[in-house]
């Protein structure tokens, strides 16, 4: 997997658009169960704050831990080139990788 959102670069994070730390938001029905999922990093329950998750396969351990709040349904081959980018210490990458453009679409979750 990948993680980012972290403005501060220290691995801390930064704060959600609330300005403080938020709730899971855990549904029974949105699992880890693909390549392409997007959850919420947390340090614990209920400490949600900005950094965000994308899976490179299933992550059935992840289930109920993590709230998934979307996936990736068009442009894997982009998350195909940052599973491959050269990490260095603390599996950080070597380069910086850096998503310019995302789309969102309604209920991406949906079916």
């Amino acid at each position: 997997m990948i993680q980012g959102g972290d403005p501060t670069g220290t691995g801390k994070g930064g704060t959600s658009i609330w300005g403080k730390k938020f709730n899971d938001e855990i549904r029974e029905s949105l699992k880890h169960n693909a390549r392409g999922i997007l959850a919420m990093a947390n340090s614990g329950p209920n400490t949600n704050g900005s950094q965000f998750f994308i899976t490179y396969a299933k992550q059935p351990h992840l289930n109920g831990l993590y709230t998934v709040f979307g996936k990736v349904i068009h442009g894997f081959e982009v998350l195909d080139l940052m599973e491959k980018t050269q990490t260095g210490a603390g599996d950080r990458p070597l380069a910086e990788i850096r998503l310019n453009r995302v789309t969102i679409h309604a209920n991406p979750l949906a079916g």
